[in-house]
């Protein structure tokens, strides 16, 4: 583009770069946008965290059924059990995710459990504990409404169940009452 030139025939400058005005309605225009959108991102990442904990407990249900059906000693003593520390056996199994199975049980924004129901009377040879005749595996939000809202548990039948609330069921009984989910 040609300068400008006066009728003197000198030619004007042009100022380049933007005025406070316009750098301010640029800002307002992000702080917009950013205050609709980050609301959606935080809701998009409770889901997100919910899938997965609803996926952990369906983890958890299998290893258990797959210890039970292994090592013959019910379903097992503890999640750790269902972690690995060495070779494959029925005190560490090797099962589960071992992010879950490891202390402090905690993964994408949930915190999972696992109680035994109904303790066999011994452990089999070579399993330091014994096992149970059921279970409640629960998995529950580590702050609620921020990593998710709701609940999971899931029992011996392996059928999952939420809990809108995002309080931990403690038997098996109370697991059962809650809806399946679908």
């Amino acid at each position: 583009m040609r300068p400008q030139r006066k009728l003197d025939g000198t030619s004007l400058e042009s100022e380049s770069g933007f005025s406070l005005i316009e750098l301010l309605i640029v800002v307002a225009v992000i702080l917009i946008i950013a205050s609709i959108a980050v609301p959606s991102f935080l809701r998009a990442r409770m889901v997100a965290n919910e899938a997965s904990a609803a996926a952990g407990v369906r983890s958890i249900t299998t290893a258990a059924t797959n210890y039970s059906t292994t090592y013959g000693n019910g379903y097992p003593p503890s999640l750790v059990a269902l972690s690995k520390a060495g070779p494959a056996s029925c005190d560490l199994s090797d099962l589960a995710d071992p992010i879950i199975a490891a202390a402090p049980h905690q993964k994408s924004g949930y915190t999972f459990g696992y109680t035994g129901q109904t303790v066999n009377p011994a452990p089999v040879t070579g399993c330091a504990s014994a096992g149970y005749g059921g279970y409640v595996i629960t998995a529950v939000p580590i702050t609620l409404g921020s990593t998710g809202q709701r609940s999971f548990c899931s029992d011996t039948p392996g059928v999952i169940h939420a809990d809108i609330t995002g309080i931990a069921a403690p038997t098996v009984a109370a697991c059962d009452a809650l809806p399946p989910l679908e």
